[in-house]
């Protein structure tokens, strides 16, 4: 007589949805086949370590991301800071413990040097839409940058760079990370631009969750430190010209003069 054993069926792994919106280097065009940047290696990666989670990149944008979030249609943001347009949103945070900055980037002229930095007053700015940037205490509505900083609004920080190598802007704030990766693709704007030694903010990301969502704070936690342990995140992180940090010793620098 034969004898079947029956087995409890494998329970599927819970689905973590993850709001992505094009935030070069971290996440390059969400919404396409086949994003790019940090953000979808990190999730192949946490897909690749376990079975109990699979993380879904959901395509968002950068100012839809809060009702996105608040309506439910992701569980977990990463590389966020709560300074970012959060305030009163419900949520739990997690610290990433990695580091990036934003740094000013001005054309290089004779005679130009860091003290060209000292002051925005004058300067016509290239600027990211629906960024919050330190000098503008984080405040991101886009007349008001066009009104007090003669602010020129794209959606790209290659269009932001090539104004100023171009003329036709004064300044603009690009993430250190990216600037990095930028003049490892073009080698020959290196010298054209000049990078300011001090910065606008200092990231210190964060992943925000969903509150009662399908993953915590600590399980995600918990989740990182395996990747961290196994080489996989510094591998990553390298990658992208980012920084693991274990304490709160970055310090944003002092304001600048407007």
């Amino acid at each position: 007589m034969l004898t079947l054993c029956l087995l409890p069926p494998a329970m599927a792994a819970q689905l973590v949805r993850v709001g992505a919106y094009h935030f070069p280097p971290y996440v390059t065009k969400p919404e396409s086949p086949a994003p790019g940047g940090l953000l979808p290696e990190l999730l192949a990666a946490l897909n690749a370590a376990q079975d109990d989670y699979r993380f879904e990149l959901l395509p968002t944008s950068v100012t839809r991301r809060y009702r996105d979030f608040i309506q439910g249609r992701y569980d977990l943001i990463l590389f966020e800071s709560p300074n970012w347009g959060w305030q009163g949103v419900e949520m739990d945070k997690l610290d990433l413990h990695i580091s990036d900055a934003e740094v000013y980037v001005a054309r290089a002229e004779p005679g130009r040097g860091q003290d060209y930095f000292a002051s925005l007053k004058g300067k016509r700015m290239a600027l990211y839409s629906g960024y919050h940037y330190g000098f503008a205490g984080f405040n991101s509505d886009q007349e008001y940058l066009r009104r007090t900083f003669s602010a020129v609004l794209t959606y790209s920080h290659d269009s932001n760079l090539r104004m100023l190598l171009h003329g036709r802007a004064e300044l603009s704030v690009v993430p250190r990370s990216y600037l990095h990766l930028y003049q490892q693709s073009n080698p020959q704007e290196r010298e054209r631009l000049l990078v300011s030694a001090r910065t606008d903010q200092v990231y210190h990301h964060h992943a925000l969750l969903r509150r009662n969502g399908p993953l915590g704070a600590q399980a995600l936690a918990e989740l990182l430190a395996r990747l961290q342990a196994s080489g996989r995140l510094a591998q990553l992180l390298e990658r992208y010209q980012l920084h693991a940090t274990t304490d709160a010793a970055l310090e944003q620098a002092d304001p600048m003069q407007l």
